[in-house]
């Protein structure tokens, strides 16, 4: 991975974005693309668009749009009690298992607050109560303030909140940080954009940082609206399953290491996928194909059905432990997949029919 590249990757991971509090990242986004996109903009829900565009932009130039969502799940406080305590109630989907006794951030006007989600000790509990999965109006966020007067100065309702973000490296190239799902493939379609920046073009392509996919593929659909494209490919996570517990019989065999996922199924056009394997085949790039049997819960769903309908494929990046602190990725898998769709879009060309 090319060290500002790597660089970038680590920039986004450590910027907040929960779904409809995403401008930090996006101004992260925006200033990483315009050094190798010709256009840059962002629209009024705040997708961030950075294109490159064939030379004198003929008329029949198809477009491809690549998307990767930037939003992570995210809390929002919702309550300040009489203490000083925070109640928070969930952006997106959540274990409540997993954010117990979590450091978190709370993400203010004046600035980080930090914070820790906790319930009473387990000695105090009784036994229904210590076999139960609380609920969100169970615990609290202490941020140490004295009273409700205190944590007010420094909180306000409708504050998003985040795990305290940070990346890490683990062996064998494996990383390790809260948001991998999806800055990873906000990484991806921007790192393809920019592998073609020296390259002549007879598509135009379009690489969006997409919002709001947490809450419902909502930035996906307003940005593939005004994209219009011929061509569309979602990049997301999926589930890896290269860890103990994983039913393969149902999921399928995913690694990380192995290479990007390309996805078969109803929400994907086959001629957008023969084409990605014919493109792997022959750039020796590593590729892992899996079967999604129903609509995706991904941007790549919003995308095939907009408008008239788009082309469309999604590339899944295997990722452990999703919706957690510690989702873990392969590097090579977000490398592989950025040369993958650069790849694909300078071969794409006017003479391309997609039509099943």
């Amino acid at each position: 991975m090319d060290d500002r590249a790597h660089a970038f990757l680590k920039q986004v991971l450590e910027t907040p974005s929960p779904s409809g509090y995403e401008q930090p990242v996006q101004a992260v986004v925006r200033g990483w693309a315009r050094e190798f996109a010709d256009e840059v903009k962002t629209d009024s829900h705040g997708n961030v668009f950075a294109a490159r565009f064939p030379e004198g932009r003929p008329a029949d130039a198809p477009r491809v749009m690549l998307a990767g969502h930037c939003d992570q799940i995210g809390l929002m406080v919702q309550y300040v009690d009489g203490e000083g305590f925070l109640y928070v109630q969930p952006i997106g989907g959540w274990d409540m298992q997993i954010l117990l006794g979590q450091y978190l951030t709370v993400w203010t006007k004046t600035g980080p607050v930090t914070g820790v989600v906790a319930r009473r000790a387990i000695h105090l509990m009784s036994s229904d109560e210590r076999n139960r999965v609380p609920q969100f109006t169970d615990v609290w966020v202490d941020i140490g303030c004295k009273n409700k007067e205190e944590a007010e100065q420094l909180v306000r309702h409708g504050d998003p909140v985040t795990f305290a973000l940070g990346y890490r490296e683990l062996r064998n190239g494996l990383a390790a940080s809260p948001a991998m799902d999806d800055k990873v493939g906000l990484w991806v379609v921007m790192e393809a954009l920019r592998l073609l920046r020296e390259r002549p073009l007879r598509a135009a392509v379009y690489s969006v940082s997409t919002v709001a996919e947490e809450i419902g593929l909502r930035g996906a659909t307003t940005a593939t609206y005004a994209v219009d494209p011929h061509v569309g490919i979602a990049v997301d996570v999926c589930h890896a399953t290269d860890t103990p517990g994983n039913d393969k019989k149902q999921v399928g065999e995913t690694k990380c290491g192995a290479g990007p996922v390309l996805f078969r199924g109803p929400n994907i056009n086959p001629r957008v996928l023969d084409k990605l394997e014919e493109i792997a085949a022959a750039h020796g790039i590593p590729v892992q194909v899996r079967g999604a049997p129903k609509a995706t819960g991904t941007d790549a769903n919003a995308m095939q059905i907009t408008r008239r309908g788009v082309a469309v494929a999604l590339v899944g990046i295997p990722n452990r432990y999703m919706h957690s602190p510690v989702e873990v990725v392969h590097r090579d898998d977000l490398t592989n997949a950025a040369r993958l769709l650069a790849e694909f879009c300078a071969a794409v060309g006017p003479e391309n029919d997609w039509t099943p």
